[in-house]
């Protein structure tokens, strides 16, 4: 479908379905990472072994994400990711069902194969939405990623609390979200490929104006991947929380981000995206302090929702400035993605191999250090920055106003 062809109320009923697309996202995650304690002590793992086995979801979605443009472009951008949202709701089950270290990292390999490949192509619709738009809406975007990741991880907070299997939750959190996505994707636009254009290659490194932005996505992905899929592990073993209040800071780690990503776009056409990551690389560091310093798990909590206000829009802003930089956005955003995926790859084993090593506060010493490092390298985003609205003024004259 051409641009000219897309009414105002295509593009409005586009934006809406893509940001319930990316609220189904978050809520998988959410949901599977309040239940993490649960899954270590099903498999009998050590906190070194469960880095391990976490690590192979981003494994799996670095291995999985170039593929995604080109499956977009076999099938259109619409019945591509209802295919991959699909498979990335219902891998949801498969962690709660390995009963051992290697079975596990098998489930999440799968796990993160098809999240990065639903990522890529909802991130690429995205950006074709704030296209056409003409204004920033990426950061809102991932706003709803977490706003669906913080029902996800309450309601498998409320799960750890009743100490139900997590077996049960997953597969019926599973079955709920996957009709959702189905639903939500009826809605999204369905870009389709020229007659002659060439389909991208099945696996390419990323370009090179995805490596400079991809590296401060990295520090931000490494502080969230360990807030993640650590905050409930810190909290139980390094603070002795019940269960209950150890899932509820993955609870409180996520609203944060929600409420800070939700409110990003007004943040940057203010402040612009510079000025934006530099003060959320201090507060995030701030949080990464109270987080090391912390004796009681109130104080804890406190430093996780710094961080994740710290660091909420910094991917947002990342994925926005690739798929801008280039002409082919699915490249680009796959590119940039790779990278912070490998940051992901990189953080659950190291913090299990330096709590292994020794303790959980080191490891957080790690997280403090790269999380400040936004506040410094923040300037990379100047360029893109404004590279990217040079290019959406330019494509945006050829369509009509599609604002209502």
């Amino acid at each position: 479908m051409s641009d000219v062809s897309r009414t105002r109320e295509d593009v409005r009923r586009a934006r809406y379905a893509v940001a319930a697309v990316f609220a189904v996202h978050g809520a998988v995650t959410g949901s599977f990472a309040t239940r993490v304690p649960w899954i270590q002590d099903h498999a009998s793992l050590s906190a070194g072994q469960l880095g391990f086995a976490l690590a192979f979801t981003a494994f799996g979605a670095s291995c999985a994400m170039p593929l995604a443009g080109r499956i977009s472009h076999r099938f259109g951008s619409r019945t591509a990711l209802r295919g991959l949202m699909a498979l990335w709701t219902l891998s949801l089950v498969l962690p709660s069902l390995a009963p051992n270290l290697y079975t596990l990292c098998l489930a999440m390999f799968t796990y993160g194969a098809t999240a990065g490949m639903a990522d890529v192509a909802m991130n690429a619709l995205g950006v074709e939405v704030e296209r056409l738009l003409d204004r920033s809406i990426m950061s809102g975007l991932h706003g709803m990623w977490s706003a669906g990741a913080l029902v996800g991880s309450a309601a498998g907070t409320l799960a750890a609390h009743l100490g139900s299997d997590a077996r049960l939750h997953f597969a019926l959190a599973a079955a709920v979200l996957t009709l959702l996505g189905m639903v939500a994707c009826t809605w999204v636009l369905d870009v389709q490929p020229a007659e002659d254009e060439e389909p991208p290659p099945r696996f390419a490194l990323p370009p090179r104006s995805a490596l400079l932005i991809g590296a401060v996505g990295f520090c931000a992905v490494f502080a969230e991947g360990a807030s993640l899929d650590w905050s409930a592990v810190f909290l139980r073993d390094r603070l002795d929380s019940s269960a209950g209040v150890a899932a509820a800071c993955t609870t409180g780690f996520m609203l944060t981000m929600a409420v800070a990503r939700i409110a990003g776009d007004a943040v940057v056409n203010r402040f612009g995206a510079v000025r934006t990551v530099r003060a959320g690389g201090v507060l995030a560091g701030l949080g990464g302090l109270l987080i090391v310093l912390a004796g009681h798990p109130a104080v804890a909590m406190s430093g996780f929702a710094l961080m994740g206000l710290g660091i909420a829009v910094v991917v947002p802003l990342c994925f926005a400035a690739a798929g801008h930089a280039g002409p082919n956005p699915s490249q680009a955003i796959a590119g940039v993605a790779t990278i912070t995926y490998t940051s992901g790859l990189i953080a659950p084993s190291l913090i299990g191999g330096v709590a292994q090593a020794t303790n959980l506060m080191v490891s957080f010493c790690v997280v403090t250090a790269l999380a400040s490092g936004l506040a410094v390298f923040a300037g990379v985003l100047r360029t893109a920055e404004r590279g990217g609205r040079t290019e959406i003024s330019r494509q945006a004259a050829a369509v009509p106003d599609p604002r209502p």
